[in-house]
């Protein structure tokens, strides 16, 4: 669908092209073909902004490159937060609307309760090692913190293909904490939907370790299994919905007290903020019906032109 070919062949069959995802391997010139062919064809074109910096880039002039031909070719531009919009309006001049991320767990899952336990448990997921991840600095910090606190432990998940060859230095470090018993070490393949909202709601605290970053869809599935997150003051997390924040960039390193702060808030607050299912469903319809005013605005305005 970014291919210009795809637009010629199919213009037909749509009335709005709204992106999301996917650019990540388009050069600027070939963004710039696929905005040329859409107006050629008189498509309105709808862009949200999830990122302002690409989480699986670590050189930052790739995804400003690519921003700079489809920001300001967008005919209409949404984002998730009023930080991000701000930002968008300093660089391009350009007003986005913020509308936030809707639900990402099913609202059947949603309403099920939190598994009772008496324990409380920090977890952190390594995933596959996303550029923007600092993991080592970020589960020292919360290995000694949490040792300090009864009932408590941290765990860490880390998917196989890491484990098994992409990062041995790391895990190496990894197991050698999980033997001196300051941490459990999970190493697994990829979990699908339920395995992933079982994990989440066995936590008490998820510990997002990102260097840098915009958004995060996994901080709205905490929210929803009304799991605490803490997250860096990168980006615009803080913004998204109700989280603990901790000092973690790329320029300024890692916070160590603000991290110690927020696992003692979340171990003294507990339980978390969690969204209800009522909240979230008129949240989702509410903006479905701003999407859907959104593209009847600029089909009308593309048929005027």
């Amino acid at each position: 669908m970014l291919d210009p070919a795809w637009v010629r062949e199919h213009h037909e069959d749509f009335d709005v092209f709204h992106l999301h995802f996917g650019f990540d391997a388009q050069s600027p010139e070939q963004l710039a073909d696929l905005v040329d062919a859409l107006r050629r064809h008189g498509k309105p074109f709808v862009y949200t902004v999830h990122d302002l910096r690409n989480p699986h880039q670590p050189d930052p002039a790739i995804h400003e490159a690519a921003l700079d031909v489809i920001v300001p070719a967008a005919d209409r531009l949404i984002t998730l937060t009023p930080g991000a919009a701000r930002a968008i309006h300093d660089r391009w001049s350009r007003a986005a609307t913020v509308l936030p991320h809707p639900h990402v767990v099913e609202l059947p899952r949603l309403a099920q309760p939190r598994p009772q336990r008496n324990h409380f448990r920090v977890g952190v997921h390594a995933k596959s090692l996303r550029p923007n991840m600092s993991v080592l600095p970020v589960v020292r910090v919360l290995a000694e913190a949490v040792a300090e606190l009864p009932g408590a432990e941290v765990q860490v998940n880390i998917h196989r293909d890491v484990a098994d060859a992409a990062s041995p230095a790391l895990v190496h470090v990894l197991r050698d904490l999980a033997d001196r018993g300051r941490l459990t070490l999970h190493v697994h393949d990829y979990y699908n939907d339920e395995q992933l909202w079982d994990y989440l709601a066995s936590l008490d605290l998820s510990v997002l370790p990102y260097l840098f970053g915009t958004h995060s869809g996994w901080l709205e599935a905490c929210y929803d299994l009304g799991t605490a997150v803490a997250a860096p003051d990168c980006g615009f997390y803080a913004q998204q919905r109700p989280c603990l924040t901790y000092g973690h960039t790329q320029d300024g390193g890692l916070d160590e007290e603000s991290l110690r702060k927020a696992v003692l808030t979340a171990f003294d607050e507990r339980p978390a903020p969690r969204a209800s299912v009522r909240q979230r469903a008129q949240e989702r319809s509410d903006i479905a019906d701003a999407h859907y005013a959104l593209y009847d605005d600029v089909v009308r305005e593309a048929s005027c032109g």
